[in-house]
């Protein structure tokens, strides 16, 4: 029951994109008042006693669970049967255990039968279907008897293929009648076979060489349905149990909502990352009454991102394309935010606004990512040289690059670091490397921040 126990203290982990994790861990931290941080690659573990409503706030992190079992990797070896079984062994508790599971992640959510889009596209944590659909729906799951497994994570965000395992329908069906049968209360079993789950496997590193995804569900599945009598449900069950494991840990929870976090009910048209820009706005210090440039405001992500947060400044954004113009203000309209951002048609090379005018230019460099570095890149020093001119002295320009732009861009800042002797380079993850150029307000080169994923 320690995980039980955990769980009523309010453990959780949010995954977060390569890169993301040290802003995810800051934003728990400040936003939460997360304590017992931990954070390794792709996941921030975390404490709280903040209500899911403050959870849903978080901006950084892909999708939340709430942390039933943690352990070290398991040992891998090549007998794929003795795998299988300790794999199962994570599992193996008293049913009383997952029901007790169950009761606390229901009332984190307030009340039973409340309509909300926790965990499950269904209403309702425990569904109460007639006897009659009851029978109907166990005829049909006959084949589907097995907890879903993905490869990837991101695949099971998008609703990605699920695979049922053709040989596990005899063992499913008989796990369900033997644990309905053996139930000595009818209430209980009665519940048991309407309470419907599925299983979402990741697994990578040494022992995906051994045992894929989609045996490591399998055997999760029947276990649960040998132990609890659930029924498995591909499409739409009452619990999805998400279990990852790798090189460095084995991690078992349970999601807290529905879609991600990082699915912004505000943006209708998706641009950047959400949580990518939510960072790069992160890092230019927004404050009250300030003015923020995006000069290559593409659909208007970035932007998006830092007015929903930082409401209290002003912002803009250019861009030389009628369609995406047309797009972020599409955006703009939808999020409500008509009175907060301002977009204008012009060249990021030639923007007719006033010198010293804004306090971050904030912008994602497209070259190397969405278009090939060709001959344009010729552009980027009188781009870079207008970002400049734009802002005011003690701002921060923040840009997205990719790696090989950041090489095109040793060049041409080459001339700015000698200048600047409290130049420092930092690496906040494997694949976040960041530099910072600062000169005295006296200067006429401003504060000027590059951060690359």
């Amino acid at each position: 029951m320690a995980a039980a126990a955990a769980a009523v203290g309010g453990r959780y982990f949010c995954t977060a994109g390569r890169g993301l994790e040290p802003f995810l861990e800051r934003e728990v931290r400040a936003k939460l008042g997360a304590t017992e941080v931990e954070c390794i690659s792709g996941k921030v573990f975390f404490s709280t006693e903040a209500a899911p409503g403050e959870l849903r706030k978080l901006k950084c992190g892909e999708r939340l669970f709430l942390l039933l079992k943690k352990h070290a990797a398991l040992a891998v070896c090549r007998n794929k049967g003795k795998m299988l079984h300790d794999i199962k062994s994570l599992f193996i508790e008293e049913a009383k255990y997952w029901w007790d599971v169950l009761s606390i992640w229901r009332s984190l959510h307030g009340c039973e039968g409340k309509k909300d889009d926790v965990s499950q596209e269904n209403p309702s944590p425990l569904k109460r279907k007639s006897e009659e659909e009851t029978d109907t729906a166990a005829k049909r799951q006959k084949t589907e008897q097995v907890g879903e497994t993905v490869s990837e994570e991101h695949e099971t965000e998008a609703g990605g293929r699920r695979v049922v395992p053709e040989d596990c329908q005899c063992e499913s069906e008989t796990s369900l009648e033997g644990s309905s049968k053996s139930s000595g209360e009818k209430a209980i079993a009665n519940e048991q076979l309407n309470f419907s789950f599925r299983v979402s496997c990741r697994c990578s590193g040494a022992i995906a060489k051994v045992v894929t995804s989609q045996e490591i569900g399998r055997a999760i599945g029947v276990a649960l349905m040998k132990q609890c009598g659930w029924r498995a449900d591909l499409r739409d069950p009452d619990l999805e149990i998400f279990v990852h494991l790798n090189d460095v840990q084995s991690v078992v929870g349970l999601p807290l909502f529905r879609l991600p976090l990082a699915n912004r009910e505000y943006i209708k048209t998706a641009g950047l990352r959400s949580t990518v820009a939510w960072a790069m706005a992160s890092l230019a210090a927004i404050s009250a009454g300030a003015f923020v440039l995006d000069p290559m405001c593409g659909l208007g992500t970035i932007l998006l991102e830092a007015a929903k947060e930082w409401p209290e400044a002003c912002y803009w954004g250019a861009d030389i394309s009628d369609s995406q113009l047309e797009g972020a203000d599409v955006n703009i309209r939808t999020a409500g935010l008509m009175d907060k951002i301002e977009l204008l048609k012009a060249s990021v090379k030639a923007l007719p606004l006033p010198s010293e005018s804004f306090d971050a230019v904030i912008s994602d460099i497209p070259f190397g990512k969405k278009f090939k570095i060709t001959k344009d890149i010729q552009v980027l020093p009188d781009i870079l040289q207008e970002m400049e001119r734009l802002l005011r002295v003690g701002g921060a320009i923040v840009l997205l690059l990719s790696h090989d732009l950041h090489k095109r861009m040793d060049d041409i800042t080459e001339c700015a670091e000698r200048d600047s002797p409290a130049a420092i380079s930092d690496g906040t993850s494997e694949s976040t490397t960041a530099k910072a150029l600062h000169a005295d307000e006296n200067s006429s080169f401003p504060t000027h921040r590059v951060h690359i994923y």
